[in-house]
């Protein structure tokens, strides 16, 4: 009983997908994609072209991870952020777009599987 009880626990934790911090969980998504002023700053931030604020040193960080799981640590809310944050970035900011795709995964190994991911919904 001890060892099955052990097996358990041991599939359990390899299993068990970390997620993301629930910090950002709320963040402000719609403010970032009407304001172009601030998107692009972001976007210059991920770029390494600017200066980033906390928030955008976080999601810098993540970024290639979210993209190569696609978003596989991502809690509900921030799978919706995302969407919308990306979106309004292909579409208002294509070029850029192509540089983070470039920057974050150089040999387009996770592009499709991402983009299905970004327009689901």
């Amino acid at each position: 009983m001890r060892t099955i009880i052990v097996v358990a626990c041991l599939v359990l934790s390899v299993c068990a997908v970390e997620k993301y911090s629930s910090k950002y969980d709320n963040f402000d998504a719609e403010t970032l994609i009407t304001n172009d002023r601030l998107l692009k700053s972001y976007i210059n931030c991920f770029l390494d072209k600017g200066r980033c604020t906390s928030e955008g040193n976080d999601f810098k960080k993540y970024l290639p991870e979210a993209i190569e799981t696609t978003c596989g640590k991502c809690s509900e809310k921030q799978k919706v952020n995302i969407r919308k944050v990306i979106k309004t970035i292909q579409q208002k900011h294509p070029k850029e777009w192509d540089e983070l795709v470039k920057k974050n995964d150089p040999s387009g190994k996770y592009r499709t599987d991402f983009d299905k991911f970004i327009h689901e919904n």
